[in-house]
């Protein structure tokens, strides 16, 4: 070979290097901020009251946006949404803290960054809902940084701080920046001092929390990265007093989320330092946002759309959420919100609002807000929370932005109630949406493959599933006596259970569910016992469930327990076997024992 070609060669491999190791260098920085458990009670969102100097300046030199949602009003979900750029409802990893597995394919999206040269570190929380995947990170840990990376390497780097989670109010302060006498006090709330006190505590705590955002933001200066970094400060869902946290309102799903761009990145910018962006966003779109913003090819598994970068999408209408169980409580809900409204399916309506949740009953807040109820104190917004729920919900949330004046039943509001009833029904079958797979089914199943896969397999017929859920729960006794038969076990369950919805009407049904007793699947059974329990049935029902109890599944016994619950005395015969489940160990808090603790202090106090 010549000498000019061996020169051709040495410098062509020394352009492609040169071109590879420019191209690292231009990948932008990637930093996250995320706070815990706040909604936009921010200064740069219009909060007056708030204290928040430091996220106030990084608005004023960011883009803010308007309309950012998390996936879930509570932190483990959107968490699994976060990493996987997937809905859990799509993966089974809806309900709060579960571990169920997710397919090999899923990769926590941080992994991608790894492999395309950056240097990734979180710190500290991870909680994504799921088998954990520690090969995503160079470094997770309580000392994790960006420091830690090779001189010029690009990263992304998640700072964590828990100052404003909920278990900050669960001790009240002493003293108080911030004054409970002026703090501005949502209306579904009542002024009771406690709650003017975890209020005016909360607002203290985001102050705390803005500080910490400060400090972060000062070591990206100090370290001289600042030029060359993209910073995201956001929230992992609303919060957090009674309300807000785990419920399917804006003030559980509204998040803040402002955006910094150097000027070497004004580029990827949807607006000027300053501005602000209508552009509805969720959790679901933020990884594979960074991986466009990062140049890496987006995984076609994930469910999300970029809304910065190169593999930018079209701005979505619909922000969709969902409603797991919550701790030791079951429910299931489903929202979608566009820029005006936010329509709520709720598939569990006979459960009230106020299932007791241990954690949540920590703050005094919550405490004095039962107080107030049941000595008949509150005035109908405030007590509305303490009933049942509607199937449907609908809210003009720039009217109503605290959402109590439901328009599902508004003739005005019907054309926009069932495009969003269509557009909720659309976005769960895209998805291939678990959620209507009782959890302690969701058990077994997860035993023997993903229910990622599971859904996939032909052996879960959504739409079926969501037309009989449909029939069955408008109270056509027909429609329940029909699927009450169905050879398909979820859709057994949910015939029973619209029974106990409609337990008006299904008395005629009595004679199929009392069979049901006997299915070979325990949530079936439970469904069924629920329902004649409310017919009458009272003996059966409670032998039903006391049974149930003593089955390898936790989640069929948090089923029977919560059932157990509503019966109040009628209970009593199965506390025995409710007791059994105690551990020793007081520190165990596994669901089905902070199901039978509220039990058992219940039947034993009452």
């Amino acid at each position: 070979m010549k000498k000019h070609t061996y020169i051709f060669m040495i410098g062509a491999i020394f352009n492609l290097l040169f071109s590879i190791t420019s191209a690292a260098q231009d990948q932008p920085n990637i930093l996250w901020i995320v706070s815990e458990d706040n909604s936009p009670l921010i200064g740069a969102y219009g909060d007056e009251f708030a204290t928040t100097p430091n996220i106030d300046q990084l608005a004023s030199e960011g883009v803010l946006y308007q309309n950012a949602f998390a996936a879930a009003p509570v932190c483990a979900p959107s968490r699994s949404t976060l990493i996987t750029g997937v809905w859990p409802t799509s993966m089974g990893t809806q309900h709060m803290r579960s571990t169920y597995p997710i397919p090999e394919m899923i990769k926590f999206f941080p992994r991608y960054l790894r492999e395309a040269g950056y240097y990734t570190s979180n710190n500290v929380k991870k909680d994504y809902n799921t088998v954990d995947q520690p090969e995503a990170w160079d470094e997770s840990s309580n000392e994790a940084t960006y420091k830690n990376r090779k001189e010029g390497q690009p990263f992304f780097s998640v700072f964590n701080t828990t100052i404003s989670h909920e278990s900050s109010l669960h001790e009240p302060l002493a003293s108080l920046a911030h004054d409970p006498e002026k703090v501005p006090i949502p209306p579904y709330h009542p002024r009771t001092p406690e709650m003017k006190h975890d209020w005016a505590q909360y607002y203290d705590k985001v102050q705390m929390m803005d500080a910490k955002v400060g400090e972060v933001l000062k070591e990206l200066e100090a370290s001289g990265l600042a030029e060359n970094t993209i910073v995201f400060y956001y929230s992992d869902h609303g919060g957090v007093l009674g309300r807000s946290k785990r419920f399917m309102y804006e003030s559980g799903l509204h998040i803040p989320l402002i955006i910094r761009f150097p000027e070497k990145y004004q580029h990827l910018a949807p607006g000027k330092a300053g501005s602000k962006t209508d552009r509805i966003v969720t959790f679901v779109d933020f990884a594979p946002t960074i991986l466009s913003m990062a140049g890496v090819k987006i995984p076609e598994y994930m469910q999300g759309q970029a809304f910065l970068g190169e593999q930018q999408a079209e701005s979505r209408e619909y922000a969709p959420a969902f409603r797991g169980r919550m701790d030791e409580r079951i429910d299931m809900s489903r929202s979608v919100r566009d820029k005006k409204y936010r329509y709520i399916r709720n598939y569990l309506p006979h459960k009230i609002y106020a299932q007791h949740i241990e954690y949540l009953w920590r703050a005094p807040s919550m405490q004095s807000w039962e107080q107030a109820y049941r000595a008949g104190e509150l005035n109908e917004v405030q007590a509305k929370f303490w009933g049942t729920k509607p199937v449907e919900e609908l809210y003009d949330v720039e009217a109503d932005p605290h959402n109590v004046k439901n328009l599902a039943e508004d003739p005005q509001h019907q054309s926009i109630l069932q495009r969003m009833r269509k557009a909720n029904q659309q976005w769960m079958l895209d998805v291939r949406d678990v959620g209507f797979i009782p959890e302690a089914m969701i058990e077994d199943i997860a035993k023997n493959t993903t229910l990622y896969e599971y859904a996939r397999s032909g052996v879960y017929p959504l739409k079926q599933i969501i037309r009989a859920v449909e029939e069955v729960t408008e109270g056509d006794t027909r429609k329940i006596e029909k699927h009450l038969l169905s050879e398909n076990p979820v859709i057994r369950y949910w015939a029973a259970t619209a029974a106990t919805i409609h337990t008006e009407k299904a008395a005629a049904v009595k004679e199929e569910l009392k069979k049901l007793t006997h299915d070979p699947e325990t949530a079936v059974r439970i469904a069924a016992a629920e329902a004649l329990y409310h017919l009458g049935e009272k003996e059966l029902a409670v032998q039903t469930l006391n049974d149930a109890l003593t089955v390898d599944n936790e989640m069929a016994r948090v089923q029977a327990i919560n059932v157990l619950e509503t019966m109040q005395q009628d209970a009593k015969s199965a506390l025995p076997a409710v007791k059994a489940i105690l551990p020793d160990d007081p520190d165990n808090n596994d669901y089905d024992v902070r199901a039978a603790r509220s039990l058992v202090e219940k039947l034993e106090n009452n």
